[in-house]
C-alpha cells in the first residue's frame, strides 16, 4: 500500500523537528511547515492524507489556517495540538471542521491511535465516494432509469458486488428488469470487455437444453451435421445470464452444477472436458426455495447459484420511479414512432401512478408505446391508459402502510433467499446485524421461517410471534 502524507504545522522548530522522526518511524511521508502561510501553500500544491497542527502559531489563528485548509481540500481531516488552557478553542476548531485535538504533552501511542482513527475515517469516507461514483455511472446506463430507495439501495449491493466472480442470483417477478440488471453488473465489471451471453431457460426444449449450454461435436446425434459451439463457450471470459433458471429440467441441474463448480464444460458426444471461464448470474421469478422442498429443483444447485441474492422489487413498490421510466420510455416510444411528444397530462399521470402494474416495467413500456402510435396530439391523455381495474380516481396508499407493506416483503424474501442466514440478509440490506433483527422484531419475522416450512406454517409462527409480542 502506497504510505501516506502527512502535513505538520507548528512554529517550535523542536517540537516540529521530534514530530517528524516519530511520524516517520511509524511510516509516514511528513512533510513539515513552521507558518500557517507555508502550510496552506504546500496543500495548494499537493493532497494530503491529514494535518496536524498548532492551536497557537506565532503571527497566524491556527483556527483560520484550519478553515483554510478545510478550503482548499474538504474533508481533509485535522488534527489540532493544544495547551490544557485553549481546549474550548480546540473544541471551536472541531466545530468548525477539525477531526480531533491532542492535548500538549501527548505520548506516541496516544498520536498514533489519533491519526489511525482519522486516517480510517477518511479511508471511509473515499471508499463511499467510489461507491456513490459507481452508483452515478450505473444510473447513466441506458434503460436503467430509478431514483427511488429501494431501487437505490439495490444499485449500492449492485455496486458492491459487481466486479467480483461471485455467482449471482436475481430474484423478482415478470417484467422487472433482471436482464437489465445482470447487464449492469456485467458492464461494471472486470468482464465488461468479454461477452455478455443470455439464455431464457424456459424457451428452450428439454431435448436441446445440453446441446444448447455446452455444445456439441459433429456427429454426436443424427442431426449434428457439423460441431456446435454452446453458450458456455461463447461466454468464455465474460458473463453468461441465465433467466427463468426455475424452469431448468431436472436432468439438466446436475450437469449445471457441475459446470458451475469445476467451471468446466463437456460438449454432447466428446470425451474430454473443456474449462471456460465464465461469471454465472442467474434469474427467477419463483420461489426456489419452495421448488427445492417440493422436488423440482436441486438443492446444491439454489445453493450454489445463490452466494449472492439480489432481489428487484416490483413496480408497485417503487412508485417513485415510475414519472421518470414513463418519460424514459415516452421519449424512446415517440422517436421509434417519428412523433413530437411533449409529455403526459396531469391526469394521465395519476392514472399511472395508481396502477397496480402487474407486469411491472415491461408492461409499463408496452402501454407508453400503445399510447404514443395512438395518440393524435403532443400531450398523453387518460383515455390512451388502461386503467386495468383500476379508476383513475382511485387513492394511493398512505405512505406509511404502503412503506411497512414493502418492507415487510423485502425482509421475507431476503430472509428466504439467504436460508434464514442473517449475517447475509443484514450485509444485503445494508444494515448492521442488531438493526436488522430489531426490524425482524418489528415485523414479526424470524430466520427460521425460511427453514423448510412451508406458507402455512411461517403464518402460524408470525401469528404466534404477534401474540407474544402484546403479552409482553
Amino acid at each position: 500500500m502506497d504510505q501516506e502524507h502527512l502535513l505538520v504545522v507548528d512554529d517550535d522548530e523542536g517540537l516540529l523537528h521530534l514530530l517528524k522522526m516519530r511520524l516517520a518511524a511509524m511510516g509516514f511521508v511528513v512533510t513539515p511547515c513552521t507558518t500557517g502561510a507555508e502550510a496552506i501553500e504546500a496543500a495548494k500544491k499537493k493532497m494530503f492524507n491529514l494535518v496536524i497542527t498548532d492551536l497557537r502559531l506565532r503571527d497566524e489563528d491556527g483556527l483560520d489556517v484550519t478553515e483554510e485548509l478545510l478550503r482548499i481540500h474538504p474533508g481533509l481531516p485535522v488534527i489540532i495540538l493544544t495547551a490544557h488552557g485553549s481546549i474550548p478553542n480546540a473544541v471551536e476548531a472541531m466545530q468548525r471542521g477539525a477531526f480531533g485535538y491532542l492535548t500538549k504533552p501527548f505520548d506516541d501511542k496516544d498520536l498514533k491511535a489519533t491519526i489511525e482513527k482519522a486516517l480510517a475515517q477518511q479511508r471511509m469516507s473515499r471508499e463511499i465516494q467510489r461507491l456513490k461514483s459507481l452508483v452515478k455511472e450505473l444510473y447513466g446506463l441506458e434503460n436503467v432509469v430509478a431514483r427511488s430507495p429501494a431501487m437505490q439501495r439495490l444499485f449500492q449491493q449492485i455496486a458492491q458486488v459487481a466486479d467480483s466472480d461471485a455467482t449471482i442470483l436475481l430474484f423478482g417477478e415478470t417484467g422487472t428488469g433482471k436482464e437489465v440488471m445482470a447487464r449492469v453488473i456485467h458492464t461494471n465489471s472486470r468482464r465488461s470487455k468479454g461477452p455478455f451471453v443470455a439464455l431464457n431457460c424456459a424457451a428452450i426444449p428439454e431435448t436441446l437444453f445440453e446441446s444448447e449450454l455446452f455444445g456439441h461435436v459433429k456427429g454426436a446425434f443424427t442431426s449434428a451435421h457439423g460441431a456446435k459451439r454452446g453458450l458456455f463457450q461463447m461466454a468464455n471470459g465474460g458473463t453468461l445470464f441465465l433467466d427463468e433458471i426455475g424452469e431448468m429440467p431436472l436432468s439438466m441441474q446436475a450437469k449445471l452444477l457441475r459446470a458451475v463448480q469445476e467451471r468446466e464444460v463437456r460438449e454432447v458426444g466428446a470425451e474430454t472436458t473443456t474449462k471456460v471461464d465464465v461469471r454465472i448470474i442467474a434469474a427467477t421469478n419463483k420461489d426456489l426455495g419452495e421448488a427445492v422442498k417440493h422436488g423440482r429443483f436441486r438443492n446444491d444447485l439454489y445453493y450454489r447459484i445463490s452466494v449472492v441474492p439480489l432481489f428487484i422489487p416490483p413496480l408497485r413498490d417503487r412508485r417513485d420511479d415510475i414519472p421518470l421510466l414513463a418519460q424514459h420510455f415516452l421519449k424512446l416510444s415517440a422517436a421509434r414512432a417519428n412523433k413530437e411528444m411533449k409529455g403526459f397530462t396531469p391526469a394521465a399521470l395519476h392514472r399511472l401512478m395508481v396502477n397496480p402494474w402487474l407486469g411491472n416495467v415491461r408492461e409499463l413500456e408496452n402501454v407508453i408505446e400503445k399510447a404514443v402510435v395512438m395518440s393524435r396530439q403532443d400531450m398523453i391523455t387518460p383515455d390512451l391508459l388502461p386503467s386495468v381495474g383500476v379508476s383513475p380516481e382511485a387513492p394511493l396508499k398512505p405512505l406509511t402502510e404502503a412503506r411497512e407493506e414493502f418492507e415487510r416483503t423485502y425482509l421475507k424474501n431476503l430472509l428466504q433467499l439467504t436460508g434464514g442466514n442473517i449475517s447475509r440478509a443484514a450485509q444485503f440490506a445494508g444494515r448492521y446485524r442488531a438493526d436488522f433483527y430489531k426490524m425482524l422484531k418489528k415485523y414479526g419475522l424470524h430466520p427460521s421461517m425460511t427453514k423448510g416450512k412451508s406458507d402455512h406454517e411461517i403464518e402460524e409462527i408470525e401469528r404466534e410471534s404477534a401474540l407474544t409480542e402484546t403479552e409482553h
